[in-house]
This record gives C-alpha cells, sequence and structure tokens, in this order.
C-alpha cells in the first residue's frame, strides 16, 4: 500500500512520524497492536457519534449479517433509512444511496447539471468534496478564474467548469455571479466547513448563497457528508435554516460502515435513472449492513445525546481555551457542537487563508505530545476533533491535562 495507508493523512505526513496501527475500538477509546490505548477525537473522521461499538449498532450488524451481507436488489433496510432520513430532513424529499462521500458529490453535481442545462459548479476554497476529478481544484488568480488541478492526473480539461471563491466571502460569490451567472449550474458549499479545521459560516453567508442560486436559477448544494446529523438532528441546513436543493450525506448514516447518499426535491431526483436521463449506479449502493448500522445509529440520537454532545464540546473548548491561554498561546478555538478545532495564530479564523495561517510545526509536536499521553487527535492540523457521545467528562479532563502538558512540552522544543 502506498505509505502502508490506505487514505493519505492516515500516514502522519502532516504531523512526522510512523501511523499507529489500531487493533480495536470501544466506547470513547482506540487501542493499538501494542496495546497502547488513547483518548479518540477522530471517531472514524465523524461517523462514530456514538462511539466504538455501541451494542446497538453491533446488534444490528450482526443480526443483518445473519440474513445476507449483500443482495443487488432492494430490501426493507433501505426503506427504513430513507424514511427516517426524509422525516428529519423535510427538504430531502426524495434520496439515492451511494456507497461514499465521494460518490454523493460527484452524482449531485451531475444532476445539478442536468436539471439546469449548465456546466460550471461553483465550490470554496478548503471546502472538500470528495475526490471527484473536477472538484480537486484551487483558486487561480482572480475571483472567477477557472480552477487548476489540484492532483496529479486530473486533466485541466475536468475542472475547466468549476469556479472557485473564498469561504465566507459572500461578495466574491456575488462578482462571479455578475459575470458568469447564467452559467452556473449549482454552488456546492460545506455549510460548516470541516476540512480546514472547523470554519463556521459568517452570518448572512449561507442566506446569501440561497438568494443568489435562486435569483440566477442556479441550485445550492449542501455537503453535509460530515455534518449531516452531527451538528443538529436535521444536520446544518436544520440549525441554520436554510433550505438547499440537494444534500449530500455520509459518515453518520452509515455508523462506522461505508456509505453515502444524495438526494433533494422530489422533481430534481425525479430526473434520477431509470426515472430520468441522469444515470447513476452501484453494486453495493444501499448496502444491508451499512444501512442496519446507520439506522441503529440514527435511532439514538436522541434530544437528550444532542443536548450532552452540545455539553461535552463546550467543556472540553472551555478546558482547552483556558489551557492555551495560560500556556500564553495565541491561538483560536472553532466550534459547532461536537465538532472543533484550534488554530495557533493570532488572526481569527474564518477563510481557507487564515485557517492556513495555524502553526503547523506547533501541531506536529503537540499531537506527538498527546499520543505519549494516550489522546489521539487528529493527525493534521487543518483536519476537525470530534467529540462523542461515548466520551464522559473525566475523559475530557485527561484530554485537557494531557493537552496543557503536551502543548507546554511542544513550545520547548
Amino acid at each position: 500500500m502506498p505509505a502502508g495507508v490506505n487514505s493519505p493523512v492516515r500516514a502522519f505526513g502532516a504531523v512526522g512520524g510512523d501511523p499507529i496501527y489500531l487493533a480495536r475500538g470501544e466506547g470513547a477509546l482506540l487501542t493499538d497492536v501494542d496495546g497502547n490505548t488513547y483518548i479518540d477525537y477522530v471517531c472514524s473522521w465523524g461517523p462514530l457519534i456514538l462511539g466504538h461499538c455501541h451494542p446497538d449498532v453491533i446488534s444490528a450488524v450482526e443480526r443483518t449479517a445473519r440474513l445476507g451481507t449483500s443482495y443487488g436488489a432492494p430490501h426493507e433496510g433501505e426503506i427504513q433509512l430513507a424514511r427516517t432520513i426524509v422525516q428529519a430532513m423535510p427538504w430531502i424529499q426524495m434520496l439515492r444511496c451511494v456507497n461514499s462521500g465521494t460518490e454523493a458529490g460527484m452524482s449531485a453535481i451531475r444532476l445539478a447539471r442536468a436539471a439546469t442545462g449548465r456546466d460550471k459548479i461553483l465550490k470554496f476554497e478548503g471546502n472538500y468534496h470528495g475526490h471527484v476529478d473536477s472538484l480537486l481544484v484551487r483558486a487561480g488568480s482572480g475571483l472567477a478564474t477557472f480552477g487548476l488541478p489540484d492532483s496529479a492526473g486530473v486533466p485541466e480539461a475536468m475542472t475547466r467548469d468549476s469556479l472557485v471563491a473564498p469561504y465566507n466571502h459572500l461578495d466574491a460569490v456575488e462578482e462571479i455571479f455578475s459575470q458568469q451567472g447564467e452559467s452556473i449550474a449549482a454552488v456546492i458549499v460545506e455549510p460548516v466547513a470541516g476540512n480546514m479545521g472547523v470554519v463556521p459560516p459568517r452570518a448572512g453567508f449561507l442566506e446569501g448563497l440561497r438568494e443568489l442560486t435562486k435569483r440566477h436559477g442556479a441550485l445550492l448544494i449542501f455537503d453535509e457528508v460530515i455534518t449531516g446529523f452531527r451538528v443538529s438532528p436535521s444536520g446544518a441546513a436544520g440549525l441554520y435554516e436554510i433550505t438547499p436543493d440537494l444534500v449530500c450525506l455520509g459518515k453518520t448514516i452509515g455508523g462506522g460502515l461505508p456509505v453515502g447518499a444524495y438526494g433533494g426535491r422530489r422533481d430534481l431526483m425525479e430526473q434520477v435513472a431509470p426515472l430520468g436521463p441522469v444515470y447513476q449506479a452501484g453494486t453495493l449502493s444501499g448496502n444491508p449492513l451499512a444501512l442496519a448500522a446507520g439506522l441503529a445509529t440514527l435511532e439514538n440520537l436522541t434530544s437528550e445525546v444532542y443536548q450532552e454532545l452540545e455539553r461535552k464540546g463546550a467543556l472540553l473548548e472551555q478546558g482547552l481555551v483556558e489551557a492555551f491561554t495560560s500556556c500564553g498561546v495565541k491561538a483560536q478555538l472553532n466550534r459547532v457542537g461536537s465538532m472543533l478545532s484550534v488554530f495557533y495564530t493570532d488572526q481569527r479564523v474564518e477563510d481557507n487563508e487564515t485557517a492556513f495561517s495555524t502553526d503547523r510545526a506547533l501541531y506536529g509536536r503537540l499531537f506527538h505530545g498527546l499520543l505519549q499521553r494516550g489522546v489521539y487527535p487528529p493527525p493534521s492540523a487543518l483536519e476537525t476533533w470530534f467529540v462523542s457521545a461515548a466520551h464522559d467528562d473525566s475523559q475530557i479532563e485527561q484530554t485537557v491535562t494531557a493537552f496543557k502538558a503536551a502543548l507546554e512540552e511542544a513550545l520547548k522544543n
């Protein structure tokens, strides 16, 4: 395997050193192959909102596996999960299950282009929508410059219709629409950015995107692969009271198993094959194991669970802020519910540029100090910490104590 891993960030390239190889997880804890135990704040990059090996999730997977691991045909679990999602998110009137967030984003964009008869897609710096060729782009010079590929192997022709704007800068989006609005099929956005660390939307930003897309006949796609069922029972769209045209989901709706979904207005989704001309298919789409794990997860996400996630997130935030403040470190903590990030910078982090001002070398030293003290944070300064329902107050207290000691050590080196 390249670098010994199956996804790049796992190789610890952003923090140095060798990756740890894990043997098992239970609750809020991970144990590696050498027997070391860590309090886990990666949570499989978000899906494990209930923690590792929640008994209801494990029971659902075991029960389903005895009936069959894959059918390649319709089954009741698909209907149950779909019904649960549309009840929680009424702006999703129909949905289609896929196998990953990447597939969800790719499929939603194809549908948006078909529905509008337009080609251009506007995305934002620092927002990640999977490793789709057309979305692996960064901004060029000027607000409305065509994106250039961010990965080898992606021809410029694949990104020619991709436009890029700075996240949280509505004026930049307005300028792009003023020049090319009639050609834009959709705006795709992480309503809460989670792939440059946690960056919440500025007041009025999402509302502005909704108004601009409506005015110009474009669609608004919320990529809620991370935020869906994580930041509220109805995701970021519900939290901020914005109605998107299409939504991409993943992570939490699979309870730790591979899954994705896209959905939205009925008139749009009825254009997906076999009802309409937009082709999309998948042998393992709607996999019974993944949907059983997802349904068991969603059924456990009561209002009390969300209240506790908010309380625990606030408790961790308070402890980390007190720690870096007492150490004299200039830093900013961004949090939305059970998602948070600390940026080691004196700037207010509201976009990709300010996120990248964080001291990544300091974070690398801090990361290894935390590992040595039994805490597993994301192996990148620009990723999200996730709190789960399985974390308890004593583990959060241990984390804060370890964080302060590791930070003091990192500042000396």
